[in-house]
């Protein structure tokens, strides 16, 4: 449930009596990228946190106008003096950031406001916006910088997870439907699971091969985790494949050989489960730690693909690597 914006706002303000300095010799330049279509970005919320955050940063805040303009802006301006870029949007816009700032030395940070924001809570910033934002203000004081992998599909860096097949296919239709998006969240995407699975992969589901090393799978499904969890539902980890880290140097993953409702409820039960593991169903086959993978339709259908939480549409084929100590951030 979200917080009523009144309490927001009391929150801001008692956050800001509390952490006036007594005298702050320098700010840290910060760039805020902000998705004012996020799920949970208002106008008035944008401006509280931009108000907090000057007590403790210089801040230039920015709104994106458009799908990739966050890329656009780290690429033209996050070099110019920025000690840090903050995303505040979802894990879409925070996707952007890190593919604008590949390669460069600037720092990634993320505030939520999606309706998941998966690669903040992987960092380690609370959920709920308050309380990012005060992690932030306190993050000034205790700066530590470290470089995380980015994984690579078809040349889009993903931060912490992509997938091709019905993960894909629920990412594409909760897209199509943004204002659902944002009101119900995971439940709207367990949801566009259950239909997008009735209505695609119930009966003659798009196969593909997975050219794993040596060996080829068989499959309807991949998932590719660049991180751990795969995603959250609330604030409870959902996780797929095993052994994922930020700075492992490999990729892991996992695939779904057939869709069946018996076999894919289960799944998703032992994806919910904290003790469960999903790879030890027979259905489903673990990728060993990898640095190159290469997803191929297997018969002359497209397959969906998704990365971070974003549709980016149908291909014939998906070749996944990964980019060690690609990025810096800082949480």
């Amino acid at each position: 449930m979200s917080i009523p914006l009144r309490e927001h706002e009391q929150r801001f303000a008692d956050d800001r009596a509390d952490r006036q300095p007594a005298g702050v010799a320098h700010k840290r330049r910060m760039l805020l990228i902000v998705n004012p279509h996020a799920a949970t970005v208002s106008d008035r919320l944008r401006n509280l946190v931009v108000h907090a955050l000057q007590g403790r940063f210089e801040v230039d805040a920015i709104d994106t106008r458009a799908r990739g303009h966050a890329t656009e802006l780290c690429r033209e301006l996050a070099r110019d003096g920025y000690d840090v870029v903050v995303a505040l949007g979802g894990d879409g816009t925070v996707n952007e950031a890190a593919n604008g700032l590949r390669g460069c030395e600037t720092p990634l940070c993320a505030l939520p406001g999606g309706s998941a924001n998966v690669f903040a809570k992987m960092l380690g910033i609370p959920g709920e916006l308050v309380d990012a934002t005060e992690h932030l203000l306190a993050m000034a004081d205790d700066w530590r910088v470290r470089r995380i992998d980015l994984g690579v599909v078809n040349e889009r860096c993903f931060t912490f997870n992509s997938g091709v097949g019905l993960d894909a296919s629920v990412v594409e239709g909760v897209d199509a439907r943004p204002d659902m998006k944002a009101r119900f969240g995971p439940y709207f995407f367990a949801w566009k699971a259950l239909t997008s699975f009735v209505r695609r992969y119930l009966i003659r589901a798009p196969r593909m091969h997975v050219q794993d090393g040596q060996r080829t799978l068989q499959a309807v499904t991949t998932i590719v985790q660049n991180g751990s969890p795969f995603t959250y539902f609330h604030d409870r980890p959902v996780e797929i494949s095993e052994g994922a880290s930020l700075s492992s140097g490999r990729l892991v993953g996992a695939v779904l050989h057939r869709a069946t409702p018996l076999g894919v409820s289960l799944i998703g039960l032992r994806a919910m489960l904290p003790r469960a593991r999903v790879v030890g169903h027979r259905n489903i086959t673990a990728l060993q730690p990898l640095s190159q993978l290469t997803v191929r339709s297997a018969d002359g259908r497209k397959l969906p693909l998704q990365v971070d939480g974003d549709f980016l549409g149908d291909v014939d084929e998906a070749r996944y690597s990964v980019l060690p100590g690609a990025i810096n951030v800082v949480a």
